[in-house]
């Protein structure tokens, strides 16, 4: 059974950086494809960045764009955020996919993780 266990989040200022890591166990991740997900209070699950089980593919949401870095080891999926903004608030989920290809859509996704908080703020 594949597990999913997010980690990295925290309070930043805007302007600032985190790095979120999700991190498999139970099954390899190489057969994959990963999406990072976010949910804001009130708002509904967005989809914010995924990537390919290969790794060649990635996909972001046009309001992370140029920001934030999707990136796979091994087990481990990252999420390098940067120039953040008080509407990045959020928890941030990850989840995995048994097929070769990523989208944003939520829906596809079997597995995910519990969540990590991110509070940008000043």
């Amino acid at each position: 059974q594949l597990q999913l266990v997010e980690s990295g989040g925290g309070l930043v200022q805007p302007g600032g950086s985190l790095s979120l890591s999700c991190a498999a166990s139970g099954v390899t991740l190489d057969y994959y494809s990963i999406g990072w997900f976010r949910q804001a209070p009130g708002k509904e699950r967005e989809g914010v960045s995924c990537i390919s089980s290969s790794g060649g593919i990635t996909n972001y949401t046009d309001s992370v764009k140029g920001r934030f870095t999707i990136s796979r080891n091994k087990n481990t999926v990252y999420l390098q955020m940067n120039s953040l903004k008080p509407e990045d608030t959020a928890v941030y989920y990850c989840a995995a996919v048994a097929f070769k290809l990523c989208v944003l859509s939520q829906f596809p996704y079997d597995y995910w993780g519990q969540g990590t908080q991110v509070t940008v703020s000043p």
